[in-house]
């Protein structure tokens, strides 16, 4: 990310231009000066010299920008004079590219996402980063967002194609300030055409009572070659780690056999399938559609967590019983990160959802009377990291900080906790 985090003439700063020698004019020139400047329109007179143009500089993204691709891949990226909408865009390749995944590669909201076209982009998705910034993922093979999916980075959002105006396999990308397709970025640094390593290797935070209860760990699943979930234990300091999924999937916790412990879970988006580890073996579950976000819980106070998917484009939750029946509830079309937790202390498991641009949850209980709350916590930018610090049987609101790898926690019972949270710092800092 540039320190600065501006542009300079965004930031309001102007490189002032080189002076122009003085020259002495003659007797005669002066004369011929004076008959010009009453023949010609004014409008002649008031357009800046070349010399005197202020040479504008190329924004620079404020945003922490990765290759998107998996952690660790190697990908070659090329542009052309000719490259439309603009040279600075970057065309992916690497061998047997076709149907690989693409990845986000940054934090963003989805505004575009088409998976039907044959024309220009082809199937594309376009994630709108804030500070004005976005980035454009084209000619795809398959898109498995949908527009207002709010997606954390090495999030998978499709699978590299060569539909529309495209002569083979590869992944047109842009990232873009304004209307304006500006250099790309990648980890702090202008990116240099050639071949490059992806470090989309993003820890993304979690929290459970994984190692024991009823107050819940901090942990995080780590987006790099064989994922895994590595734990904090509260008691030690020691780290355990768990394996499930794959880089590019959404991890899920939650209590699959009902010992009171949690264990750890993947939702692969692209099959819309839940793979919940167990003692024994491995549970698959399919649920949900394209574009939904996993969820667990337990939605029938039964000691048990269960499956459930949050679905952007309605703004519902869908929720799954071990029977397989299904229930729905209406949040609305926030665009926010979904959340769950007992916010009431009543046995169930309510959900929520979290807006990373103003750092604030809207939760709402599934009582008989339900109740929605909007509480501001965090920062803005933070990811939402709910869990019962306290052991209380009530769930507690946090954040984490991408910058700093720190989790925030908001205890419920604790004096002025919302302007003095306990802090935890774990993970690997974004940069």
């Amino acid at each position: 990310m540039n320190p600065k985090g501006f542009w300079s003439a965004g930031a309001g700063v102007f490189l002032r231009p080189r002076a122009v020698p003085a020259v002495r004019a003659s007797r005669r020139s002066r004369l011929l000066s004076a008959v010009i400047c009453a023949v010609l329109p004014l409008s002649v007179f008031i357009t800046a010299s070349p010399a005197q143009a202020k040479k504008k500089k190329e924004p620079v993204p404020v945003t922490g920008y990765q290759i998107p691709f998996e952690c660790n891949q190697s990908w070659t990226g090329s542009t052309r004079s000719s490259h439309s909408p603009s040279a600075q865009s970057v065309d992916f390749n690497a061998p047997g590219d076709l149907g690989k995944p693409v990845v986000a590669a940054a934090p963003g909201r989805v505004v575009t996402a088409n998976n039907s076209s044959n024309k220009g982009y082809g199937r594309y998705v376009v994630l709108d980063h804030g500070n004005g910034e976005s980035s454009v993922y084209a000619h795809l093979k398959k898109v498995t967002v949908t527009v207002g999916t709010w997606l954390d980075q090495g999030a998978l959002l499709g699978t590299l194609g060569t539909t529309g105006n495209s002569s083979g396999p590869h992944l047109h990308f842009e990232q873009k300030v304004g209307k304006k397709v500006v250099p790309a970025w990648f980890g702090g640094a202008k990116y240099r055409y050639g071949t490059a390593r992806s470090a989309n290797c993003v820890d993304v935070p979690i929290a459970g009572n994984l190692l024991a209860g009823p107050e819940a760990e901090v942990a995080v699943f780590r987006r790099v070659s064989g994922p895994s979930f590595h734990v904090l234990s509260a008691a030690d300091g020691t780290t355990r780690t768990m394996r499930v999924g794959r880089a590019f999937d959404e991890p899920v916790v939650g209590d699959w056999d009902g010992d009171g412990l949690s264990e750890v879970g993947a939702y692969a988006a692209s099959g819309r399938i839940f793979t919940l580890a167990g003692e024994a073996n491995f549970v698959k579950i399919k649920f949900g559609a394209r574009g939904d976000r996993p969820v667990a819980g337990d939605w029938d106070g039964d000691g048990a967590s269960e499956v459930g998917i949050y679905r952007p484009s309605k703004g519902i939750f869908r929720l799954r019983s071990s029977t397989g029946a299904k229930s729905t509830i209406r949040m609305g079309r926030t665009g926010g990160v979904p959340v769950t937790g007992d916010w009431d202390g009543d046995g169930l498991t309510d959900v929520g959802l979290y807006d990373p641009s103003t750092a604030t949850f809207l939760l709402r209980t599934r009582s008989a009377a339900p109740v929605v709350t909007s509480v501001k916590y965090g920062f803005v930018g933070d990811l939402p990291t709910v869990g019962d610090w306290d052991g209380d049987g009530v769930t507690d609101l946090g954040t984490w900080t991408p910058g700093t790898a720190t989790f925030n926690q908001r205890v419920a019972a604790a004096p002025n906790a919302a302007t003095q949270p306990r802090s935890i710092r774990f993970g690997t800092p974004r940069r």
